[in-house]
């Protein structure tokens, strides 16, 4: 599943595409894409407004929209597992399993998604219960020793938790905890101070990298080819071309680039953790 950095990757690149254009016309094809929303509300709210913008919050979309002279409003947009979305020549034929299109002013958006598990919504409560952005200026290890302080869960299930941190994902949770030397097994109310100082450091460090490298790879939103056209953070395109970059996440019984000791891999709230024994002890 995608986390921040994709989405990240992802809504500059359709901010870069869609802003300024104009929604014509709305279809829905999948009524379960745009729940709790229904076809009516949102294919009436949608058609004639303007796209201002598209951003990010957590591992949402957000599609900034204006019709006509009425206050501005938020589209959310979620991937899911397997969610596409991208902007193709208008006349071309939908793929199987789009869930939602839209006709534009110039061209044609898309969101497809095969297993249906993503969602166009105009209900945005959700974002309510998220926690803070770790990319935003503020964040800090003292945020996270206040969140944790009392949290008696290992540390590496309790970075998945959205109200904690918006984003973070499994992936990441892994590769910060290396390298801020913590054990993904450590209790969160035991970290100190000075071990959420290491974790907020290394959280920006990885996301910040990860949308560094996403932001430089040439990317294809055209719906043909395999894949879902998304970028993802330490992965190698069919040439090679992007260097393998993270450091444990999926390599299991590989030397750690530190110490040279055999990551490890074990499952933690149905997930996969992987870690080092050595550098990351407790």
């Amino acid at each position: 599943m995608p986390e921040l950095p994709e989405v990240e990757v992802l809504a500059r690149y359709l901010d870069s595409l869609l802003k300024g254009r104009v929604i014509r016309h709305v279809k829905v094809h999948r009524a379960k894409s745009i729940r709790p929303t229904i076809d009516g509300t949102f294919s009436k709210r949608l058609t004639g407004s303007r796209i201002l913008g598209v951003g990010r919050r957590a591992k949402f979309l957000l599609f900034h929209l204006r019709k006509g002279d009425k206050e501005p409003y938020i589209l959310l947009g979620h991937l899911g597992m397997t969610g596409r979305m991208y902007v193709q020549r208008a006349g071309r034929d939908l793929p199987k399993h789009t869930a939602v299109s839209f006709r534009l002013n110039r061209g044609e958006f898309v969101f497809e998604d095969t297993r249906y598990f993503g969602r166009m919504t105009l209900e945005v409560d959700v974002m309510n219960k998220l926690g803070p952005e770790p990319l935003r200026e503020g964040f800090n290890g003292e945020i996270l020793f206040e969140a944790l302080r009392n949290c008696r869960q290992a540390i590496k299930p309790k970075l998945l938790d959205q109200t904690l941190l918006a984003g973070v994902g499994n992936i990441y949770a892994s590769e910060a905890l290396w390298y801020a030397r913590i054990s993904p097994r450590k209790i969160a109310r035991r970290l100190t101070r000075a071990h959420c100082e290491a974790l907020a450091v290394s959280i920006v460090k990885v996301l910040t990298e990860a949308i560094k490298q996403g932001s430089t790879v040439p990317l294809d939103f055209s719906g043909d080819g395999d894949g879902d056209g998304l970028f993802y953070y330490g992965s190698q395109d069919k040439e090679g071309e992007y260097e393998e970059r993270l450091m444990v996440y999926g390599w299991e019984g590989e030397p750690c680039e530190r110490c040279g000791v055999s990551i490890r891999k074990i499952v933690q709230s149905a997930r996969s953790t992987y870690y080092c024994p050595e550098c990351q002890r407790g």
